[in-house]
């Protein structure tokens, strides 16, 4: 427990930097939103703008790099509070890192003319950064579980490595390899936390039994996740037969599927930030099923199973997953507005109308791609509007974060 100095001191503080996910929630959701619009205005000549990279490199590294990896670095940054009982990173530290991140967005945005070697530095020390913040706490108490965190942490820093030597090398396939790596171990990141805290939300919200896990289940579905990773992150997935990829990627699907379906989502339907969660998941074993279509031999392009994994089960997990942590570390009772089930179901149809929708109606591609970019950006506006005033005062209940 806190002393009472320290709650004069925290007092002190300005709200937003009292934990990790208050400033790191806020500025990359609402970069998502500024991010996605930007991206559709290029896409269609309303917008003239050079980002390092060009467009498509900005797009991909961006939205991973960018937004999804501020979001993760909240979230572990907060959760290793819980985890440990010793004080996360805030005031100046957070600041530090927040700045950092910011910066990295900025230059990559508007750092065209400056030297990529520079642009690279700031952007890649952001990872490094927060990995040695997070095991600091975790090494003082000896909780190795979670330490398990930081090499991926480093690992993703390795992939945006790959993606700027891509660039400075003028290889389009290490950027595409540097992205696809990154998009993979995420993806296995939603599967490990997934699994650990879905059955025990669902159980908590709906006042049901607890699912009792499968451990046989659990550990073939996120093996099969971990050896499509490591085929793409040592360059081996063109040197296997398309029937061998193809069978891996059916298998990982069927697993987390069944991983999915024991996990009960019609028991959540009337709680949005529970079937949120559920829908997210089954993101996963869609993008998993079109790859195995793709290489199959069907048309399914790569971009639209990516985009199952990313623009779906990311983009909503990510969401449901803010907008659960920040009530709760904010010391508020699990029950968001009523307008965040629309924001959820519109980031649902962000991801739908990306993957399924323009697979099956390629002609009308470029109207469902602005779908996809409305959707989004009015789901996680609908955050950052909503959740300003949490994000930006201090907790409900008194208590330090």
């Amino acid at each position: 427990m806190m002393q009472i100095t320290d709650l004069a001191t925290e007092q002190k503080l300005l709200p937003l930097l009292r934990q990790a996910f208050r400033p790191l929630f806020l500025f990359g959701a609402a970069f998502s939103a500024i991010a996605m619009l930007l991206w559709g205005l290029i896409l269609g000549g309303q917008l003239q703008l050079q980002p390092v990279g060009q467009v498509l490199f900005w797009h991909s590294h961006e939205m991973i790099f960018g937004f999804a990896c501020a979001i993760v670095i909240g979230f572990l940054l907060t959760a290793v509070q819980n985890w440990t009982s010793l004080r996360a990173p805030h005031g100046p530290t957070l600041l530090l890192l927040t700045l950092l991140w910011l910066a990295a967005r900025l230059l990559l945005l508007f750092g065209e003319a400056l030297p990529l070697w520079l642009v690279a530095l700031v952007d890649l020390s952001f990872l490094p950064l927060a990995a040695w913040l997070l095991a600091k706490p975790l090494l003082a108490v000896q909780q190795y579980r979670n330490l398990f965190f930081v090499p991926v942490l480093l690992l993703l820093t390795a992939c945006n490595l790959m993606m700027y030597l891509g660039l400075y090398l003028k290889r389009y396939d290490l950027q595409q390899l540097g992205s696809l790596n990154a998009i993979w171990l995420v993806t296995l990141l939603m599967a490990i936390v997934g699994g650990r805290v879905l059955p025990m939300f669902t159980a908590n919200g709906t006042k049901t039994t607890k699912v009792e896990a499968w451990p046989w289940l659990d550990r073939a579905a996120l093996a099969s996740l971990w050896l499509i990773f490591m085929l793409h992150f040592f360059s081996l997935v063109p040197l296997l037969p398309a029937s061998s990829l193809s069978a891996l990627f059916a298998l990982s699907a069927l697993l987390t599927a069944i991983r999915c379906a024991r996990w009960k989502i019609w028991l959540t339907l009337r709680v949005p930030l529970l079937w949120s969660l559920h829908l997210a998941y089954w993101f996963i074993p869609l993008g998993l099923a079109l790859f195995a279509l793709r290489y199959a031999g069907f048309a399914v392009s790569q971009s639209i199973a990516l985009h199952a994994l990313t623009a779906g089960a990311m983009g909503s997990m990510i969401l449901s997953m803010m907008a659960r942590v920040s009530l709760g570390h904010s010391g508020r009772l699990l029950q968001p507005k009523h307008i965040m089930g629309w924001a959820f179901l519109l980031v649902a149809i962000a991801g739908i109308s990306r993957t399924l929708l323009i697979w099956w109606l390629p002609e009308h591609t470029f109207s469902l791609l602005w779908l996809g970019i409305g959707s989004w950006v009015l789901a996680y506006g609908c955050y950052v509007l909503v959740y300003f005033p949490v994000l930006t005062t201090p907790r409900a209940d008194g208590r330090p974060g």
